[in-house]
């Protein structure tokens, strides 16, 4: 036992920049990348909701598109693969846009269901008052629809920043890339890849307990 804690103890001064620097990549990687699906998944939501039959047939395909290609397959086309027609993105940009495009699928369902839930009433309630098709949307449909799914959202956010981790394969300086250079500098592969796990854990266990609450029945 005390060889296993020895490298800690050691090299637990050198460790922690490193790791500490890594986790701040990660989580600026995901909340970007969050956001960024957030607006796509709220488009698309919108798209498969609106009169327009090819607004309609697009966003349904894209959802069912994208929701069955690999993560991996997305980062290694925007990454590798549109440098052969001239697009060219960094390797932080292009695991950003990956993941949002990705993950913008399981957003785009989480928001059509939250604005199923709401009653068609309510939008025709406000409408007949006075309030615009938009300001209904915005003022009326779009917070309650936010108060029904923000707790799988934070279950969507989690599973994105450990989906980041695929980012090193595109070379972003995230934890698992950091503690891979690290298990090569100090061969010691065990302890090095537990203390990322320990910083994965640490940036998503939050966010559990939070969704767990939120979730939880009140009264």
């Amino acid at each position: 036992m005390s060889n296993f804690i020895q490298p800690y103890l050691e090299y637990g001064g050198e460790w922690a920049p490193l790791l500490i620097k890594a986790m701040g990549t990660t989580a600026l990687l995901s909340i970007c990348a969050f956001a960024l699906s957030l607006v796509f998944g709220l488009l698309l939501s919108l798209c498969r909701h609106t009169r327009s039959p090819a607004l309609r047939h697009f966003a349904t395909a894209y959802v069912s598109l994208v929701r069955g290609v690999p993560l991996l397959a997305i980062l290694f086309l925007l990454y590798f693969g549109l440098p052969g027609i001239g697009i060219t993105f960094n390797a932080f940009s292009g695991a950003v846009l990956g993941l949002a495009l990705a993950f913008a699928a399981q957003v785009a369902e989480l928001f059509r269901a939250g604005l199923m839930a709401i009653p068609k009433g309510q939008r025709e309630a406000a409408l007949a008052v006075g309030f615009t098709p938009f300001q209904s949307f915005r003022l009326i449909v779009l917070p309650q629809v936010v108060r029904v799914i923000i707790a799988p959202l934070i279950v969507t956010f989690v599973s994105l920043l450990k989906d980041s981790s695929l980012a090193s394969l595109i070379t972003v300086n995230e934890l698992v890339l950091t503690g891979r250079a690290m298990a090569t500098e100090y061969f010691l592969p065990l302890q090095i890849y537990l203390a990322v796990g320990l910083c994965y854990f640490l940036i998503a266990w939050p966010f559990s307990l939070l969704s767990r609450r939120l979730a939880a029945p009140t009264g």
